[in-house]
């Protein structure tokens, strides 16, 4: 019988997490020091600091997702005894 294992920081949705996280901390940090004249281009909505906040948003739940909900990888032997 196989052994079930986390598959932790392999786990896809930290990896996507990840990479959304630190597109999300750039945009609301541009959002925050972003100039008056830019905002106005946007019909006066900060996009980038929406965005950024968004993106924050959904990394959070992502990652509260895989940490409630963990993948079980078999864990096989390799037959040595081990």
């Amino acid at each position: 019988m196989a052994d079930k294992k986390k598959a932790g920081a392999f786990d896809i949705r930290i990896v996507i997490a990840a990479l959304i996280g630190i597109y999300g901390v750039v945009l609301t940090i541009l959002g925050i020091v972003e100039k008056q004249q830019e905002i106005d281009k946007a019909a006066g909505i900060n996009i980038n600091l929406w965005g950024g906040i968004a993106m924050l948003v959904f990394t959070a739940l992502f990652v509260l997702w895989a940490r409630l909900r963990p993948i079980a990888v078999p864990v096989e032997e390799d037959g040595t005894g081990e």
